[in-house]
């Protein structure tokens, strides 16, 4: 697939109204399994540009998700949309998603051995596009926003992670001392899918490990805040105003780890 994304709207995201966005497949591999995730980028601007990797929530990759990839990416970035689950694994429902986010969420050296291969992935569309490979970071949401942070936990070394509305917990919090990058969440205050006791484990495990961390807590925002199409009333809702806010911190995060 190529083609491209006119005029899309997605409030909180700051972009040129109307940018043309490249939007393509990828095939990889990872242990003889296949692999598709989507790379988004202007292809007006020729300039190398820094790579952001984004981990998709429990649905993978959608044409939604390559929606926010196409506002994230704009004209200032490379964006490689991770696929988690392999490429015959498609979420139709909220139950194949959760089924299949169970099986990486419920063995993290499995997470952290795809996230890392689709940041190898994202790593080699220098071949093809204008992309600076020493200056990548990670984003994710819901499921994704937890495997980014497993990303870090692994020791990978790029600029930075950022998790919207992600899980925070970990079976082995003790692996945060590997840490190399700043890590910044972007959480809903009310979320009850990750209650207060997550957020102050997540605390604790990041000031024991001494990392460069932020943790901004959004009041009366819930679970998976900056997806316009969320609309479980009180547990997985759109915030319009969180969700700019957020990006808004998204943004301001990259100004400061990316090198200029």
């Amino acid at each position: 697939m190529k083609k491209t994304l006119s005029t899309l709207v997605m409030t909180g995201l700051a972009t040129m109204a109307q940018a043309d966005m490249t939007v393509q497949n990828v095939a990889y591999e990872i242990d003889g399994k296949p692999f598709q995730g989507v790379l988004v980028f202007d292809d007006s601007v020729s300039t190398p540009r820094p790579g952001v990797l984004m981990v998709p929530n429990w649905m993978g990759v959608t044409e939604q998700a390559a929606e926010k990839a196409a506002k994230v990416a704009g004209s200032e970035y490379v964006v490689f949309v991770a696929d988690m689950y392999g490429k015959d694994i498609r979420p139709q429902s909220a139950d194949e998603a959760g089924a299949a986010a169970t099986v990486v969420r419920s063995d993290r050296p499995l997470m952290r051995h795809r996230v890392n291969a689709a940041l190898s992935v994202l790593r080699d569309q220098a071949d093809t596009v204008p992309l600076q490979t020493d200056n990548l970071v990670a984003i994710g949401f819901c499921f994704g926003g937890g495997a980014v942070l497993e990303l870090a936990r692994s020791g990978t070394e790029i600029k930075g992670v950022v998790s919207f509305h992600g899980n925070l917990d970990t079976p082995t919090p003790e692996d945060a001392k590997a840490i190399k990058m700043p890590v910044l969440v972007l959480h809903g205050a009310d979320d009850p899918f990750v209650p207060q006791e997550q957020v102050s484990a997540f605390e604790d495990e990041m000031r024991n490990a001494k990392v460069d961390w932020q943790l901004i807590s959004y009041g009366g925002a819930v679970h998976s805040f900056s997806d316009p199409y969320a609309a479980m009333t009180g547990k997985a809702e759109y915030h319009p105003l969180v969700a700019k806010r957020a990006f808004g911190a998204m943004r301001q995060f990259f100004n400061e780890v990316l090198i200029p």
